[in-house]
């Protein structure tokens, strides 16, 4: 399961899942859509696609890819290498058009995300092992400080790594 940042305003523009799986159907063949509005297809070496925009306003989306022999005798059958380039740029055209974003600029949010998330666990080790070595820190600090490091540990599992590395801000500042 792959997450992409959507750009503001492009989910509502494509009409939500029911929007994102007609484009999908231009790049993909036998497109169908599931009661819960999520879409599935394949094309070429994409064995199966699936995908839907997140509660958060993310397209999640999960590919499968042929692998091993089936990939061998996919590419050495004719035309097999073009199809498979195809497949891709298939892909990579259709992920720049529902996230409004091209590869780098994806690649770009991913590692954000990713850094956001870092800072928030960096923030929380930190304040632990300061607590741990400080004799100075009041109970109500100490409170404080378990009551956001909770709050940026449940923020962290639900994958909501932005407001983690805001509230771990507020955590870096309670001892500065």
């Amino acid at each position: 399961m792959e997450r992409f940042a959507v750009k503001r305003g492009l989910e509502k523009s494509i009409g939500g899942n029911e929007g994102l799986a007609k484009v999908a159907a231009d790049f993909f063949d036998d497109v169908s859509t599931d009661s819960d509005g999520s879409f599935s297809g394949s094309y070429g070496i994409l064995t199966g696609v699936t995908g839907h925009f997140g509660d958060d306003g993310k397209l999640v989306v999960d590919v499968v890819q042929m692998k091993g022999d089936d990939l061998d005798v996919f590419l050495s059958s004719d035309s097999g290498r073009e199809k498979a380039m195809e497949s891709r740029k298939r892909w990579s055209t259709f992920l720049d058009n529902v996230t409004g974003y091209n590869a780098k600029q994806r690649g770009d949010k991913a590692k954000e995300w990713a850094k956001k998330a870092s800072k928030a666990k960096s923030a929380v080790s930190s304040a632990r092992h300061f607590m741990e070595l400080s004799n100075n820190i009041s109970d109500e600090q100490i409170t404080t400080a378990n009551s956001l490091i909770d709050e940026i540990e449940k923020l962290l599992a639900a994958e909501d790594n932005t407001k983690a590395a805001g509230r771990a801000e507020k955590l870096n500042k309670l001892f500065n």
